[in-house]
């Protein structure tokens, strides 16, 4: 039954992302980018676990090119064919010249720098549906819950406020965020608090 509601959900959630408009969703994407920014935790971690927009998703490009500028270094997930892990490879450019269309046409950088594992203190996190207890929604494939397993990190997911829902049945594996920051502003979902 919950794979079911989770699908509902799911499916819900990213027809009311789609249905934003394109210059709401380029406003509220810098809205968003400004404040994840401006959070202290951010500013101090020397190395963030950031994602690359895909389909509908909130366009994290301008916040990675903030961080790029500061003298931040972002690694960046890549899909690899075959594996239910996620690889990851540094991100030195955000021109768009400078990505293509990796698996399932998730983006990625044109050239390819593999990234140790593990070497971020912060992870952004892209969603498709959130709760105000920090439970997420993705695309259902799972990589986000293992490699949060695998290497915790604080994490910062990033969302429109469209697709806040009630309440997200939780499953053992599933990873609460520690904040989620949408252009309404932050929430803290007392997982660790602070920012």
């Amino acid at each position: 039954m919950q794979p079911t509601l989770k699908a509902e959900l799911r499916q819900h959630a990213l027809y009311r992302r789609d249905q934003l408009e394109p210059a709401y969703r380029a406003w509220a994407s810098a809205v968003i980018c400004e404040q994840v920014a401006a959070l202290a935790f951010m500013q101090a971690a020397q190395v963030v676990h950031g994602y690359l927009p895909f389909r509908s998703e909130v366009d994290p490009l301008p916040l990675l090119a903030t961080l790029l500028a500061r003298g931040q270094r972002v690694i960046v997930p890549i899909v690899e064919r075959g594996t239910p892990h996620l690889g990851h490879s540094w991100l030195t450019s955000c021109t768009p010249t400078d990505l293509t269309a990796g698996v399932y046409g998730t983006p990625q950088p044109r050239q390819l720098v593999p990234a140790p594992v593990g070497a971020w203190q912060l992870t952004l996190v892209p969603l498709v549906a959130f709760c105000r207890r920090g439970y997420r929604l993705g695309y259902g494939k799972g990589y986000y819950d293992r490699m949060l397993a695998a290497h915790p990190t604080p994490t910062i997911g990033i969302a429109f406020a469209v697709q806040a829902v009630a309440m997200i049945p939780a499953e053992a594996h599933d990873w609460r965020l520690d904040w989620i920051v949408t252009e309404q502003g932050v929430i803290e979902t007392g997982v660790r608090g602070g920012g």
